[in-house]
């Protein structure tokens, strides 16, 4: 049987979080989204106050690294920068603050936050710089690969299986980890590779979805 016409073979190798978790939160979410629109609140201004978070939350864990309970933070903030997310994203679409710089802020914000929140893992054993900033360098051509479609017109890819929200999941759990138990295995350095892999997997969806689209136009 041959694959549909309309969309690209192996579907399922691109299916991310995000499909399940976003209606749920949506809905969860709709009635503050109501109370910031009526009193005023922007959702650009919401995107900024997202980024200038993950600044503040990821410096922290920077330079406090060896203090591994504060990774505890961590987990509550990705769900918070989750919400914020689904506000600012709510306030633009339903209630008519869409633009060209609220368009540019969450793409850049996104990018820059995910710098900022992974950056702390290299200061924790058995991950180390060398490992993990190629490894952030991945997620963001992931993000680039998402973007660039739309300079031709296309859609925002938003294929994974390593999408935002994903990440988001993984960051969180390893943040547990640390937190908890107060240090890693050093069989947890396998993370690296296995996430390159999924990040490398996740930019080659948005090619090909971009490609198929285009294509098929």
């Amino acid at each position: 049987m041959n694959a549909s016409p309309t969309r690209p073979a192996a579907t399922f190798v691109a299916a991310t979080s995000l499909t399940f978790l976003k209606p749920g939160l949506k809905n969860t979410l709709w009635p503050w989204v109501a109370y910031l629109a009526r009193s005023g609140v922007t959702a650009n201004q919401v995107t900024v106050t997202s980024l200038f978070g993950s600044v503040v939350v990821g410096g922290l864990l920077c330079v406090f690294a060896a203090e591994s309970g504060l990774f505890a933070i961590l987990p509550a903030w990705l769900a918070a920068r989750m919400a914020c997310a689904t506000i600012d994203g709510t306030l633009a679409i339903e209630f008519g603050q869409k633009s060209r710089l609220g368009v540019i802020l969450n793409e850049a914000g996104d990018i820059i936050s995910e710098i900022a929140l992974f950056m702390p893992l290299m200061f924790v054993s058995p991950f180390s710089a060398t490992g993990i900033s190629p490894l952030i360098a991945l997620f963001v051509a992931s993000e680039l690969a998402g973007i660039v479609p739309t300079m031709a017109g296309g859609e925002r890819r938003l294929e994974g299986p390593l999408g935002k929200v994903d990440r988001s999941i993984i960051l969180s759990a390893i943040a547990l980890a640390i937190a908890v138990p107060g240090r890693l295995p050093a069989s947890a350095s396998i993370l690296v590779p296995v996430l390159s892999v999924g990040a490398m997997v996740t930019i080659g969806n948005r090619v090909r979805f971009a490609i198929h689209e285009t294509a098929t136009a």
